[in-house]
C-alpha cells in the first residue's frame, strides 16, 4: 500500500512539474502616469488652450473691475455733493454691480474648469484605451500605473514603459489630421 501511495505521489508530482513547465511567464510593466500626462502633447495642448482662455477672461474682468473702481471713486466724490438719499440709491447700485461682476467671474471660471475637465476626462479615457490595446498587442498580463495616485510602491526601471507609451501617443496625436485638432479647440 505504501508503494502505491509513493508511486501515485511521484506520478502526481511529475504531472504537476510538466504542467508548470508549460506555464508561460507573465509579462508585466508599469507607466508613470504623472510623467505621461506631463509629456503627452495633447494634454499639454489642452492645458495651454485653457490657460489662454483663462488669461483672456481675466483681462476682460480686469477692465470691468477697473471701470467699477472708477465708478466707485466717482460715487464717493459725488456722494457728499448729492446728498444721503442719492448716496444710498447709487451705493446699492454699485453694490449690485460688484456682486454681478463677482458672480460673472465665478461662472466663467467654473465653465472653463468644467470644459477642461470634460476634455481631460476624454483624453484619459482615450489614453487608457490606447494602453489597453498596447498591452494586448504586446502580450502584457498587467500594466500598472504609478504617479500621484500610485498603485505601485516600487518597480524595476526596466519594466517602465512610460517613454515608449508617451512616444507612441505623441506620434498618434501628431498624425491626427489638422481638421480634428482644430475642432477640439
Amino acid at each position: 500500500m505504501k508503494k502505491v501511495v509513493v508511486i501515485l505521489a511521484f506520478g502526481l508530482l511529475a504531472l504537476a512539474c510538466s504542467k508548470t513547465a508549460e506555464v508561460k511567464e507573465a509579462k508585466y510593466a508599469y507607466i508613470d502616469t504623472t510623467k505621461l500626462m506631463e509629456e503627452y502633447e495633447e494634454a499639454k495642448d489642452i492645458e495651454a488652450k485653457y490657460k489662454s482662455k483663462s488669461e483672456e477672461a481675466g483681462r476682460k474682468f480686469e477692465v470691468a473691475e477697473q471701470n467699477f473702481k472708477a465708478d466707485a471713486e466717482n460715487f464717493e466724490r459725488s456722494a457728499r455733493a448729492n446728498g444721503e438719499a442719492w448716496a444710498q440709491q447709487k451705493g446699492a447700485e454699485l453694490q449690485r454691480r460688484q456682486q454681478e461682476l463677482q458672480y460673472s467671474a465665478q461662472a466663467v471660471a467654473q465653465q472653463l474648469q468644467q470644459q477642461m475637465g470634460t476634455e481631460m476626462d476624454s483624453l484619459v479615457k482615450n489614453v487608457k484605451s490606447f494602453i489597453k490595446d498596447y498591452g494586448k498587442k504586446n502580450g502584457y498580463k498587467y500594466i500598472f500605473g504609478t504617479g500621484e495616485t500610485a498603485t505601485i510602491l516600487y518597480g524595476d526601471e526596466k519594466e517602465d514603459i512610460t517613454k515608449e507609451i508617451v512616444k507612441l501617443l505623441n506620434e498618434k496625436y501628431k498624425a491626427t489630421p489638422a481638421k480634428e485638432t482644430a475642432e477640439k479647440k
